[in-house]
This record gives structure tokens, sequence and C-alpha cells, in this order.
């Protein structure tokens, strides 16, 4: 049986272990740095069989080399389209991997980056840096249209489908998303939670979709109310069916 568990890398990156206790073995997501996962490995025991990328950004790639290097029979799948040369198994949307006991889709995410990808299943989706609880990701390549298509992904899994972001943004991104709806509920409590998790030294991830269709103004950019409180110098001169989702983009830029 396959569990989930993060290693901390960086400020706030989480690279995702999906580790069979059994087999001893271990696939990654996003080893943006290779030593952390050499030192969870040790600690476990355990070989290194995988490596799976969301997109090409140094802070999900950087540790790959070493990694294959010190385990050179490793696969490494990310998108057919990225930047990033040390891909073994080119994805593209549609595909599916095997882990484990998780078979997982491929869909492609692109907004943050143009060459994001995202591997999905109904139990749980890594969702690197397109989706995070409470937010997403900056557009540094794609435009909003093509971010507020890849969300319009998520919403064929269901509420109890568990989200692995890569970054440990929620308290930030919360802060946000009560500017945007002050008076949900929904917001106000899952922010004291994720602070309480976060005085405790624990992470505020994975996260529901049930939970994100809640307090995530992002995933909630088509509800009528969410420009209400949009700051006067944010403005967006278009009334397409993603107007709400950039300009609430771009006022998260300046917040």
């Amino acid at each position: 049986m396959a569990q989930v568990e993060p290693i901390n890398a960086f400020d706030d990156n989480y690279i995702w272990a999906i580790r069979d206790t059994d087999k001893k073995q271990v696939w990654v997501v996003d080893p943006g740095d290779a030593e952390p996962v050499l030192s969870y490995l040790a600690q476990h025991d355990a070989t290194l069989c995988g490596i799976l990328i969301t997109h090409h950004h140094w802070d999900h790639t950087n540790g790959v080399a070493e990694l294959t290097h010190v385990f050179p029979n490793t696969n490494v799948y990310g998108p057919q389209n990225s930047k990033f040369k040390g891909i073994t198994h080119a994805l593209r949307n549609g595909d599916s991997l095997t882990v484990f006991e998780h078979t997982f889709s491929v869909l492609t995410t692109p907004g943050h980056t143009l060459d994001h990808i995202c591997y999905c299943n109904d139990v749980l989706c890594f969702t690197g840096d397109t989706l995070f609880s409470a937010g997403c990701g900056r557009l540094f390549e794609g435009s909003a249209e093509q971010m507020w298509h890849s969300f319009k992904l998520f919403s064929q899994f269901n509420d109890n489908t568990l989200i692995y972001c890569t970054h440990e943004y929620s308290a930030a991104n919360l802060a946000f998303a009560i500017a945007v709806e002050p008076d949900n509920n929904d917001i106000k409590a899952h922010i004291e939670w994720v602070t309480t998790q976060r005085k405790n030294n624990l992470p505020s991830l994975p996260t529901r979709f049930g939970i994100e269709r809640k307090i995530n103004p992002f995933l909630r950019s088509d509800l009528p109310h969410m420009l209400h409180h949009l700051p006067h110098d944010v403005t967006v001169n278009n009334l397409t069916p993603w107007h709400n989702f950039a300009a609430l983009r771009l006022w998260k830029d300046q917040f």
C-alpha cells in the first residue's frame, strides 16, 4: 500500500514522496533538490524508482540529475514540450502511467508555464504550481484564459479527491481569499485551521477539492459576487467567460 509523504525543500517547497512500504520503493514528484530526497530514502531504507515532473522551473527539477546519477535506472516522466531536458518519458494530455496501485491521467494545464501538466486520478492529484490551496500559480508564461481553461479540467474530480501542490502558500493565499470574500465563513474557518497547523510545524496540505470549492477564489471565479471588492485600480476590459479569473489573478499579483 503506497502512502504519500512530504519532503521539505527550500523555504516552502514540498517534494512529494509516494512510498510503497512493502517494496521499499519510492517515486518523487518535482525534486528541486536532491539532498532531502536522498536523506528521506536513507531514513526509510528505500530505493528511488521514478520521478514525476510537472513543469520545468528549477525548484521542481534541479535535483533530477543527482538523483538519476545515484539511481541510474530511474525513469523521469514529464511534459513533452518542456524546456527541462532531463525527461526520459515524455507525456501528453490524456496519457496515463501507473505508480504502484495508482494509475494517473495526465492533464495539460498551461498557465503558470506553457509546459505544465498535472497527474490525477479520483483519489489524488499532483497539481504542481497550477492549483494551490486557496490559490493558483502566477502566470509566468501562459495567459489567464489558458489558466481558466486549465482550472475547468478540475471540475471532473469529486469533493474527496486529495490535492498535493508543491508550495506551502496556504496562509498567504487565504489572506487574499478573505479579501475577495470577507463574509465567507468557510475561509475564516480554514484560516484558523491552517494557522494552527503551521504553528505546530505541520503542513496545510494535502487539501481536498471539496474544501477548495468553498475557499479558493480562482475555482469560484464564475460566481457573480467575486469582483465586488475588486480594487479600483484593477480593471479588465472584456466580458469573456474568464474575465473574473483574469481580474482576480491581476489583483493577487498586486496584493
